[in-house]
């Protein structure tokens, strides 16, 4: 060894290089243990693993050589030698070990055993690949907030979910019952985790009362993680006019009429009061709360009949049109008696209308004008024909007419003497004569 020592020629005779040889050597070791890819004989895979729970890590070895394996965390530190555990962290277990296989569980994750870990061979030349673990953390709490317990129809009102502290960053979805939502949606981060925060702008209505909103979470950590709240929406009454006698009959003279008005609204309308439009009620019309009756119809009667109902949010009102039909009539109209009309465009999107139906006055008064139309018509073709009629007689009397006293006129002193002379004599004078009665 001394011997080697020593120069092997002439001072400044290429004397630097045997120093060469130790520092080939080190490159060598160097590159050995620098990962092959797929191409080398150890192989091992990625792990994801929620936090909390077991991950496995698992160094093979394609085409065992008895070579020894070893496994070391991001630190460089050797977690097994073999079966043999040098560091001092119990939850490293022993899962399996052979000639081809070390494979290592890490129970109760957390954030700190992120990292690369690093599988080792000690071939010749050694060598060595790693397997990272990336450690999922679901979201530690799911608030939504509503800007107001308690909406009124027509209001928007704005609702926030809020994920707390998890990796990755999680998404929000929104759905009112059935029916998915868009929102927006802010991503905090603090430190290693994130915190996002969804925002939904909602138009509620009556539809939407007792109708849940859901925010639901997307993340890889967690399943079917969700929270929900149910809309309260105030409305103004819904109000319905019923016909309870005669039961959708005719309304004839002498028979009696009831009528029930029922109104739904939020809150329950307290007040509700019945009303005869552009008249006043008559004195034999008896209101009992929300029922009316009429013991003894007449065509004074006729008219329009209003039910009104309020509560807190506002007030609505469902109309009934009477015509009273005489004791004779048999017919049963093609359309009876209700009307409900909406007090605002608004009303018409939720359906507000009850049974309504066109009133009997309409349907009379269709009746009438096609009588009067009959009638006209048979007049004008009356006088039709009476014109054709007058018009050929005086065609036919249309023109002058001369009597024979009109010959020799200019010589005569009276009519009987211009006949005479017209007709040259006394002879012919009666042949000829003409009456005119």
């Amino acid at each position: 060894m001394a011997g080697r020592a020593q120069p092997s020629g002439p001072a400044g005779s290429g004397g630097g290089a045997p120093g060469l040889l130790p520092l080939l050597l080190l490159l060598l070791s160097a590159a050995a243990i620098i990962p092959r890819g797929d191409g080398q004989n150890l192989v091992t895979e990625d792990v994801t693993v929620v936090e909390g729970d077991v991950a496995t890590i698992s160094c093979r070895v394609k085409n065992s050589d008895d070579s020894v394996i070893q496994l070391l965390n991001p630190n460089r530190q050797t977690i097994y030698f073999r079966d043999f555990r040098p560091l001092k962290d119990s939850r490293f277990q022993l899962v399996n070990f052979s000639n081809s296989e070390l494979r290592v569980s890490l129970t109760n994750v957390s954030i700190s055993d992120e990292g690369r870990y690093f599988c080792q061979l000690y071939t010749d030349p050694p060598q060595e690949i790693y397997t990272t673990i990336t450690v999922l953390v679901p979201p530690r709490n799911l608030v939504i907030d509503i800007q107001k317990e308690t909406a009124v129809e027509g209001e928007e009102i704005e609702l926030n979910c809020t994920a707390m502290a998890s990796r990755p960053p999680t998404t929000i979805r929104w759905f009112k019952g059935n029916k998915e939502l868009t929102g927006k949606s802010e991503v905090e981060q603090w430190s290693d985790m994130y915190t996002v925060t969804s925002q939904l702008l909602l138009k509620v209505g009556r539809e939407d009362d007792g109708v849940p909103v859901i925010c639901l979470v997307d993340h890889p950590a967690v399943k079917d993680l969700q929270t929900q709240r149910y809309l309260e929406v105030m409305y103004k009454p819904q109000v319905r006019v019923s016909q309870n006698y005669p039961l959708q009959g005719l309304t004839r003279e002498g028979e009696p009429l009831e009528l029930t008005c029922t109104a739904f609204g939020k809150p329950q309308p307290t007040d509700m009061r019945w009303l005869r439009v552009d008249d006043e009620m008559p004195q034999h019309v008896v209101v009992s709360g929300s029922n009316l009756l009429i013991s003894n119809l007449n065509k004074t009667d006729n008219g329009t009949y209003r039910c009104e109902a309020s509560n807190a949010v506002g007030k609505s009102h469902a109309d009934y049109m009477l015509f009273v039909y005489d004791t004779t009539a048999t017919t049963e109209p093609a359309v009876h008696g209700f009307t409900q009309l909406p007090n605002s465009a608004e009303e018409l999107d939720y359906g507000d209308l009850s049974d309504s139906r066109a009133g009997e006055e309409g349907a009379i008064r269709s009746v009438d004008h096609a009588v009067v139309g009959g009638v006209v018509a048979v007049v004008v073709f009356a006088m039709l024909c009476l014109l054709i009629i007058l018009g050929r007689y005086f065609a036919r009397h249309k023109g002058t007419y001369f009597t024979h006293e009109a010959k020799g006129a200019d010589d005569a002193a009276d009519a009987d003497t211009a006949i005479i002379n017209a007709e040259g004599g006394q002879n012919n004078s009666e042949e000829k004569k003409e009456y005119f009665i």
